[in-house]
């Protein structure tokens, strides 16, 4: 089995000199265990993709679902994200009889995934079918199967970056944590353009056959990631004195914790609230069909994916975390306006603009703030650091979707019966609100990032010769 999942000397050895961040491996952490192991973060992305990229427009549009229940069903997955916290310590802390601690929740949350997949197409077609005697049902059962789902992203996630971390040097982790982002937004734009192309001829028998397979797909590339990825320990025994409350307390004793815990949930959510509008946007303001709305998440994506690239060669020449995500929010303002001036102007390729450069913004936010969690100085609380950093960014993005199809269903029904006036009767108005509050929150961000910028700048010139000083974002008061 070991030697079916190696990849050949001649593919190591052209991966190690062409290959992006192929400089993210170590002699602790080869190149090919590396890549095997990222395959649960490509996972992350196809279901991402599923969720967020394709069925919220179906549902919207073509099975005629509310906006708002959409929008909380998509979030129901981010119930689970306040628990990443405890699921980060308890692998940190595992009992395991195997000596293993991060492998068991993998698989548990591989176990989930595949569990809501396969309950989710039985759902959605009982909601196609539209029969008022069933269709409780059928939202109770996709209920059901996103509860499942979400569950499996948090644990798989969670547990995975925290092993990612234990097995990647210190001087190597800025590449590999653009290494496991590029990999899940790779798993996003290959899983969206297929989506897209598979359901150009939309039916909702095509839809389950869809979701079936990602189901297949699901289990079989987090078997081949969590196989032998981590060395079997002593026999651990009861958890340490304190238990879980004394650990928190200690991480909330790490300097500047809370502002950076404040800052992360702020920028998820600036950057989060209109992933479930966006497609519908494009198809009811642009008049953008299934396959073309689907190609959007593979375009954000994949501005994305180069922010992971060109953030990796920053923080590995010394650009501080906290910097780039601070670029990151800079982009997202004029990322918001195009998608705003999409719709006077009628143009696709503004929109389309807009959402790639959202795309870039967000991921360079999302790379920095990552790096800036892994800098905090406690290995022992690794696990747990992790955790809280993704329970905080997943549970603002599962509150920023649920309020934004919330806000665009009522200001739309407000607008569109004459209450807000002639000027505003209109369907634009309720996602131009969406996207203008996202601004505003960006603006809130970059206050929030000034003193953590502060804090590294003081950390570098310690172990730095004095430079000259400059007026910039660390020094705005904030």
């Amino acid at each position: 089995m070991k030697k079916l999942l190696a990849p050949p000397r001649w593919l190591t050895g052209f991966g190690t000199r062409f290959m992006p961040f192929a400089d993210a491996a170590s002699p602790e952490l080869p190149l090919g265990r590396l890549l095997r192991l990222a395959l649960f973060q490509a996972v992350i992305g196809m279901v991402t993709a599923l969720l967020v990229g394709t069925l919220n427009r179906v549902m919207i549009v073509e099975l005629q679902v509310p906006a708002w229940w959409v929008a909380l069903a998509v979030a129901i997955p981010m119930v689970f994200a306040p628990l990443r916290t405890l699921i980060g310590y308890g692998s940190d802390t595992h009992p395991s009889a195997l000596g293993l601690r991060r492998i068991p929740y993998l698989w548990t949350g591989s176990l989930l995934l595949f569990g809501g997949l396969s309950v989710m197409p039985f759902a959605l077609l009982l909601l196609s079918e539209a029969v008022p005697e069933t269709v409780w049902l059928g939202r109770v059962g996709a209920g059901l199967a996103f509860v499942l789902v979400g569950a499996g992203l948090q644990i798989t996630q969670t547990a995975g970056i925290a092993l990612a971390n234990d097995l990647a040097p210190a001087d190597k982790r800025p590449r590999v944590v653009a290494l496991l982002y590029s990999m899940l937004l790779l798993g996003l734009i290959v899983s969206s353009a297929v989506y897209g192309l598979v359901l150009a001829d939309f039916s909702a028998v095509r839809l389950i056959q869809v979701i079936q397979g990602s189901a297949a797909v699901v289990i079989v590339l987090n078997l081949i990631s969590l196989w032998k990825q981590e060395a079997r320990g002593r026999k651990r025994g009861q958890r340490e004195a304190g238990g879980f409350a004394a650990s928190w307390r200690e991480l909330m004793a790490l300097p500047q914790m809370r502002r950076f815990l404040w800052t992360v949930g702020l920028g998820a959510m600036a950057f989060s609230m209109q992933d479930i509008v966006l497609e519908p946007y494009g198809a009811e303001i642009l008049g953008l069909d299934v396959g073309s709305t689907s190609a959007l998440t593979a375009l954000g994506a994949g501005g994305s994916l180069l922010a992971f690239a060109l953030s990796a060669r920053w923080l590995t020449r010394g650009w501080d975390a906290c910097r780039v995500a601070a670029l990151g929010v800079v982009l997202g303002l004029p990322a918001f306006a195009f998608v705003i001036f999409a719709a006077p102007l009628q143009s696709a390729a503004l929109f389309r603009a807009g959402v790639l450069l959202i795309g870039f913004g967000s991921g360079l936010f999302a790379v920095g703030m990552l790096v800036t969690a892994m800098s905090f100085d406690n290995r022992r609380l690794s696990g747990l650091v992790l955790g809280t950093w993704g329970a905080v960014q997943a549970t603002a993005t599962g509150a920023a979707m649920a309020i934004g199809g919330a806000l665009r269903d009522g200001v739309s029904g407000l607008a569109q019966s004459g209450a807000l006036g002639d000027v505003l009767n209109s369907p634009v108005t309720g996602y131009s609100v969406v996207y203008h509050l996202e601004i505003y929150l960006l603006f809130v961000v970059l206050i929030a990032l000034g003193p953590l910028l502060r804090r590294t700048r003081a950390s570098s010139q310690a172990a730095a010769p004095a430079t000259p000083t400059r007026f910039g974002l660390a020094e705005m008061p904030s």
